[in-house]
């Protein structure tokens, strides 16, 4: 078996004024390359600390995490910033999209950390766009999109560097229902067809029906 994400004995404590705030207690948990995968919680359990943890944005307070075999608890802020350029991608609930750019540049960005010839990320951004199937809307920017439309844009241009995991937080929050299935069965075929990792933070119950596993976390603790 092929783990991309090893956590062990990790717990996070934040300080609040005087006070140490515990938002992860002794975790451990191991995600499988290619898994569909939902951590599941209320408001305020430490989902997002946590995806934030494995998203390599954050680096835990004890233990140790590993993302596709690399030991990340302790590394400087520059390291991190490379790892999450080369092997994670990132899918938020706001869509988080450069408003003066076409969706075309958007999902393009991420390729300019990368030596890709101009040809050579065209070609990559349109496969990209007809995958998540809003070729036709590539001129179009933010402000002139739908949220299921913008949502596929976060959606490419989290793939576009072909990432080891995606991690999603929350991302049909702000999607009405139809909407909303429509991308969870997008991510969910990209899953299948690339074998792509995808690890959501959700409280959705149509995420944890599709989701290969459901990881249940309350008060920092995984249950």
């Amino acid at each position: 078996m092929s783990f991309v994400v090893s956590i062990q004995k990790v717990s996070k404590t934040y300080m609040l004024g005087q006070q140490q705030v515990p938002a992860l207690i002794d975790v451990d948990l191991a995600v499988l390359k290619g898994e569909f995968l939902a951590i599941a919680g209320p408001s305020g359990s430490g989902k997002s600390t946590l995806l934030n943890l494995i998203g390599c944005i954050d680096n835990p307070t004890e233990g140790t995490i590993s993302i596709d075999q690399v030991d990340v608890s302790n590394q400087s802020p520059d390291q991190l910033a490379d790892l999450r350029a080369l092997k994670i991608g990132f899918i938020f609930q706001s869509f988080n999209l450069l408003p003066v750019l076409s969706a075309f540049e958007n999902i393009e960005y991420p390729l300019h950390h990368f030596r890709i010839s101009k040809e050579k990320r065209k070609e990559r951004v349109m496969e990209y766009l007809e995958m998540v199937g809003i070729a036709d809307f590539a001129k179009h920017r933010p402000n002139q999109l739908s949220g299921g439309q913008r949502q596929r844009v976060a959606i490419a241009r989290a793939l576009i560097t072909q990432p080891v995991i995606v991690l999603a937080d929350e991302p049909t929050a702000n999607l009405d229902h139809r909407t909303g299935e429509s991308i969870l069965h997008l991510m969910k075929e990209i899953n299948r067809v690339r074998d792509t990792t995808f690890i959501f933070s959700t409280h959705d119950p149509r995420v944890m029906e599709l989701a290969d596993r459901v990881v249940k976390i309350e008060d920092g603790r995984i249950m």
